[in-house]
């Protein structure tokens, strides 16, 4: 480890990646502190000349504009709620999986493991015509509850599970405890890294979704953010600044959780995928 630390070839690539990744949304940032005219000039500026807040001021102040507070609300909500359910269901499936005697139990998990290899696409039409029937469609539960059962949770959580010392669980049960006091006192708690790695990535899932949101959201007051977007590009010209002002809206929650969650993020990655 050492070594590696001090070969310089290392701290290059490390350099190049960081570039590669911080590159465009540094760019994104500083191009939405730009005036319009200076965001078109070839070749581009790398600092803005006249730094101003004019972009944020068109989406947030300006009367006739979009209502983007709004869509970072409903952005917000959708997320959150899917994310913690998300959680939910796939640590309470990850577990019986992981711990429950049941017949088939091997067979199942790969019937709901194949179901990660089927393109979303196929998704679309039936979850319409249920979010139609359940008349929740142009609102936030057409975008909360569609794919809070995925596949993937259950896999990642339950590699947790299953190199989860099983002493926990039958210290809690000879206490007296029930399975459910088991699950949600003791088992949870000490999954809480992969829990916050799975909350991110749904977060993440959720906030930047785009194909979906189109299908189902109609009106602009119920709108997400990256669909609320496409509003802010007129017919004949692109107000550059003020679209990458959204974007940067977009990216700060985000990244917000990230720094926030970035130590639970780094040993639920360690413990659930080097393990099981």
């Amino acid at each position: 480890m050492r070594k590696t630390w001090r070969n310089p070839l290392f701290w290059v690539m490390m350099v190049i990646l960081t570039v590669i990744f911080l590159g465009p949304l540094v760019v994104m940032i500083l191009t939405s502190f730009k005036t319009s005219i200076e965001a078109k000039q070839v070749p581009a500026t790398s600092f803005p000349h006249t730094w101003t807040l004019r972009a944020y001021r068109q989406l947030l102040f300006v009367d006739d504009a979009s209502p983007v507070l709004r869509w970072v609300l409903n952005s917000f909500v959708a997320a959150t709620v899917n994310s913690v359910l998300t959680c939910l269901f796939a640590a309470m499936a990850a577990y019986a999986f992981a711990r429950l005697r049941l017949p088939g139990k091997n067979v199942l998990f790969a019937i709901v493991l194949s179901t990660m290899f089927v393109p979303g696409f196929i998704f679309l039409m039936p979850n319409f015509e249920l979010m139609s029937k359940l008349q929740w469609l142009d609102s936030l539960p057409a975008i909360i509850f569609p794919g809070t059962a995925g596949a993937f949770g259950v896999f990642f959580l339950r590699q947790f599970f299953v190199a989860l010392p099983k002493e926990f669980e039958e210290s809690a049960m000879i206490d007296g405890a029930g399975p459910f006091t088991t699950f949600f006192k003791i088992v949870l708690p000490n999954a809480k890294g992969a829990l916050a790695t799975l909350l991110v990535l749904s977060f993440l899932g959720n906030w930047n979704d785009f194909v979906w949101p189109i299908y189902v959201l109609f009106s602009d007051a119920s709108l997400t953010l990256p669909v609320g977007l496409t509003r802010l590009q007129g017919s004949y010209t692109i107000d550059y600044p003020v679209i990458m002002a959204g974007a940067t809206m977009a990216a700060v929650p985000v990244l917000v959780i990230y720094v926030v969650l970035q130590r639970y993020i780094i040993e639920g990655v360690a413990s659930s995928g080097l393990k099981g």
